[in-house]
C-alpha cells in the first residue's frame, strides 16, 4: 500500500526539494539526562511554528522533529516490559513501515537477515505508541506503521564498530527493500542517538508521540527541527532532523554533489569498509537536499571521520584568499578541498553524534544560528532568540556564529569548543602543509621548468580554433579579458542564442551542458 501521492503528471520533481526552515539544540554541558531537557526542547521547537508551513485541515505541517541521545533509562524500561533481553551493548532503530502488513513483515525480515550478516541480534520489535489524533487529513493519509527495533551486539564490540555495522546493514537492507516498497524507511538506527518527527504540528508531536511525555523519557541532547519545503510536497521521510543532522537553508549544488558522490564512489576504499559495493550509492537522489547532505555524513562518520573534519570537508568556511589565515589551518583546508567538493548553502546545520552538540554555518552565514550557556550548564542554539526562558543574570557566555564558523558542546568531558578551538584541533590533526608542500606540483613554480607552450600562428592558429569549437565571441569577449585583465568577463545571466542541441550551427561540446542556477531570495540579514 503505497502513501506517497501520484504526482507523475504534474511539474513536481524530486530532485528540486528543497528546505528553509527553523533549526535548534539544547544539551546538558556534562551529558546528564533530564525529562526536563526534552519537555525544554519540546516547548523551544513549539515557538518555532511559524517557521513552518500548515495545511487546510490546521494539523499538517511540513514535518518537524527531534534527534536525541538514546534514553537508556526509558529503552530499558520499555523493552523489559515486553521481555526483551537487550544486554548491555544494544542499539534502537525507529522504522517506517509500509501499511501493508505483508510488505511490513518483509520489510523485518530482510532487516533482521541483514543485521544478522553483520553479527548482530534482533531483541525484539516494538510498536511506537502513537495518537492519530494529532494529525491532520493529510498527514493520516500517509501516515506509515512506526516501530522500534531492538537490536544487540556482543560486550566486546566497540561503538563505532557497533554503528558500522548497523550502517552496512541498513543500506543493504534498503537496496533490498525500496525498490518495492518506497514507504519503507529507517529514520534512525544507532547505539547513540534516535529520532521521533513526522508531519504534525510542534505543539502536536507530544500529543502525537505519548514516548515523550513519559518522566521517565530522559535525555542529555536534543536537536529539534521545524520544516519549511520550498515548493515541495511535505512527506514523513522528509521531515527532519535525518540520522545525525537538521538543516536550515538549501544546498543550492545539490545536483552536483550527488553526481560527485556517485561518481567517486567506486573509488571510496577503506579498511572498515571491506565490502564498498554494499553501500553505494553513498547518497541518495530520491530525497530532499537535506536528506542528500545527511547520507554523506553518515558515509563519512561510519568510514571513521569525526564530526568536526566531516563537516568541514563538506561546508569548509571560505579560506582561499582570507589574508593572515594560519598557515596550517589554510594548508587543512587546501588539501581537503582536493577530496570533495564543498555542498554549497545558504545552510545552517545542527548535529549531534551523540557526544558532540554542534552548529555550523556556510561561509556566506545567510541563516543566522545565536547560543547561550546558563549557569545550570545548559547549552541553548537556535536560528533565533526566544526559544527558551532563562534569566538574564543566569547566562555565563553567549555568542552568535559568524560565517563559515563551527561551534559544539563536549558532552563527555563538559567543554564548549569555540571556532578557535575547533580550528586548532583540526589543524594539529596530520601535517597537512608538509604533505601539500612534498607532494603538490604548482603551475607557478614550473613556468621555468620546460612547460612553455609554443606559440601558434597564420593558419595552424585558424586551424586549432576550428577544431576546438572556439567563436569569435568567446575568443573576444570571454578569453581576451581574461588573458589581458587577469578576470572573468562581466556579463547577464541571460542567454538568447538557441540551445546547442537545437542550433543549426556547429557548436562546441561545453555548449551542450549547462550550469544549474539557484536564484535564492535570502532572509534581511539580522544585525548582530
Amino acid at each position: 500500500m503505497s502513501t506517497k501521492p501520484d504526482l507523475s503528471d504534474t511539474l513536481y520533481r524530486e530532485r528540486f526539494e528543497r528546505d528553509n526552515c527553523g533549526f535548534g539544540l539544547i544539551a546538558h554541558m556534562d551529558g546528564e539526562a533530564s525529562h526536563g531537557l526534552v519537555t525544554t526542547a519540546i516547548q523551544s521547537l513549539a515557538r518555532m511554528t511559524h517557521r513552518g508551513a500548515i495545511a487546510a485541515d490546521g494539523k499538517t505541517g511540513d514535518g518537524c522533529g527531534l534527534l536525541i541521545r538514546k534514553p537508556d533509562q526509558f529503552l530499558r524500561a520499555v523493552a523489559s516490559v515486553a521481555g526483551m533481553g537487550i544486554g548491555e551493548n544494544y542499539a534502537v532503530g525507529s522504522v517506517f513501515l509500509n501499511r501493508d502488513p505483508a510488505l511490513a513483515q518483509e520489510a523485518r525480515q530482510v532487516l533482521a537477515a541483514e543485521l544478522a550478516c553483520e553479527g548482530l541480534g534482533i531483541a525484539g520489535w516494538r510498536q511506537v505508541p502513537v495518537n492519530p489524533e494529532a494529525c491532520g487529513e493529510q498527514a493520516l493519509a500517509m501516515l506509515p506503521g512506526i516501530e522500534h527495533v531492538f537490536v544487540t551486539a556482543p560486550r566486546t564490540l566497540t561503538d563505532e564498530d557497533f554503528n558500522r555495522r548497523l550502517y552496512f546493514a541498513r543500506r543493504r537492507a534498503e537496496k533490498r527493500i525500496e525498490p518495492g516498497d518506497p514507504e519503507f524507511y529507517v529514520t534512525s538506527l544507532s547505539c547513540h542517538v534516535m529520532v521521533y518527527k513526522g508531519l504534525v504540528m510542534p505543539d502536536r508531536l507530544p500529543q502525537f508521540y505519548p514516548d515523550l511525555g513519559d518522566p521517565r523519557f530522559a535525555s542529555s541532547v536534543c536537536v529539534y527541527h521545524q520544516r519549511f519545503s520550498t515548493n515541495t510536497w511535505p512527506r514523513w521521510q522528509l521531515a527532519q532532523p535525518f540520522r545525525y543532522l537538521a538543516h536550515n537553508g538549501e544546498i543550492n549544488t545539490v545536483q552536483g554533489n550527488r553526481y560527485w558522490a556517485m561518481a567517486r564512489g567506486h573509488k571510496f576504499a577503506s579498511p572498515l569498509f571491506p565490502e564498498v559495493e554494499d553501500i553505494l550509492p553513498l547518497v541518495s537522489t530520491w530525497g530532499s537536499d537535506s536528506m542528500s547532505l545527511d547520507n554523506m555524513l553518515d558515509a563519512l562518520l561510519s568510514g571513521g571521520m569525526d564530526v568536526f573534519r566531516a563537516m568541514r570537508l563538506m561546508i569548509p568556511p571560505a579560506w582561499l584568499h582570507v589574508p593572515g589565515m594560519d598557515p596550517d589551518l589554510r594548508a587543512f583546508y587546501e588539501y581537503h578541498g582536493m577530496i570533495m567538493e564543498p555542498w554549497d548553502g545558504p545552510a545552517g546545520i545542527v548535529l549531534t553524534d551523540g557526544r558532540y552538540a554542534a552548529c555550523t554555518m556556510d561561509r556566506n552565514g545567510l541563516r543566522p544560528a545565536r547560543w547561550v550557556v546558563t549557569r545550570d550548564r545548559i547549552i541553548t542554539l537556535a536560528s533565533e532568540i526566544g526559544v527558551r526562558d532563562y534569566a538574564p543574570e543566569d547566562v555565563v557566555a553567549s555568542g552568535r556564529l559568524m560565517p563559515g564558523q563551527m561551534i559544539a558542546a563536549d558532552t563527555e568531558t563538559g567543554e564548549l569548543l569555540l571556532p578557535s578551538d575547533i580550528d586548532e584541533r583540526l589543524k594539529r590533526r596530520q601535517p597537512y602543509r608538509r604533505w601539500l608542500q612534498r607532494h603538490v606540483r604548482r603551475l607557478d613554480d614550473m613556468e621555468n621548468g620546460g612547460f612553455q607552450a609554443e606559440a601558434l600562428t597564420g593558419g595552424d592558429l585558424k586551424a586549432q580554433q576550428k577544431l576546438f569549437g572556439l567563436s569569435y565571441e568567446e575568443r573576444e569577449r570571454i578569453l581576451r579579458v581574461l588573458a589581458v585583465d587577469g578576470q572573468e568577463a562581466v556579463g547577464s545571466m541571460g542567454d538568447d542564442a538557441p540551445m546547442a542541441v537545437l542550433s543549426e550551427q556547429p557548436r562546441s561540446l561545453y555548449d551542450y551542458f549547462r550550469q544549474s542556477f539557484a536564484q535564492v531570495t535570502n532572509p534581511r540579514a539580522r544585525p548582530s
